[in-house]
């Protein structure tokens, strides 16, 4: 069974390889948007929102930019930025693992990530949780997907592992990091959501 990427291995955890395809893919669908669109209400007009693992850009960070707010994408994949600042070009995008970023050496009203957690291993998972906490504004919002249950699954494009810690573990790992675990939101496609606010 293949393993985990490691950023030695290849930073983008398999989708530089699979970029066309997870493209075409993700063109065919807005499962996501709406769930994130109702979590960044509670965001001021116009607030700086860091995408984690952005992609190209769609549907998530478009959906966020036609609602007026500033994105900053950070991503692994070169392809998958290039797209991004080609699409965007008046938005803000790194080509990144998450795990190194200095994501823009800023601070946010909000950060996402949907679809990028559960790609890492378990403790770099809770150091991103971490760094997330860092670079949150006080007041600032922190939306990410991974399964409700304790999980390994295989990647359906990659054929990476992935692995969720399960809630328990992801609500003790975001109240360490002095988060406050606030929702839990399941989208149409049956992913679940956690989000937590910084006080």
């Amino acid at each position: 069974m293949p393993m985990l990427a490691t950023t030695e291995d290849d930073p983008s955890n398999g989708y530089e390889a699979v970029a066309s395809e997870f493209v075409d893919r993700r063109e065919q669908s807005s499962i996501g948007v709406a769930t994130v669109r109702t979590w960044a209400r509670s965001l001021p007009p116009g607030a700086s929102i860091l995408d984690l693992g952005c992609g190209h850009g769609v549907p998530i960070s478009m959906a966020l930019i036609n609602d007026g707010f500033e994105i900053y994408g950070v991503d692994a994949s070169p392809s998958l930025t290039a797209e991004f600042r080609r699409r965007f070009p008046d938005m803000h995008v790194v080509c990144e693992a998450v795990e190194d970023s200095r994501f823009f050496e800023r601070t946010f009203d909000g950060i996402v990530a949907v679809g990028l957690m559960f790609l890492l291993p378990a403790e770099v998972q809770r150091a991103l949780i971490r760094k997330v906490a860092a670079a949150l504004n006080p007041g600032g919002s922190f939306l990410f997907t991974c399964p409700a249950q304790p999980c390994t699954w295989t990647d359906v494009l990659t054929g990476g592992q992935s692995l969720s810690l399960g809630a328990e573990e992801y609500k003790a790992a975001l109240s360490a990091a002095s988060l406050i675990p606030v929702s839990e939101y399941m989208d149409e496609g049956d992913n679940h959501y956690y989000g937590a606010c910084k006080p």
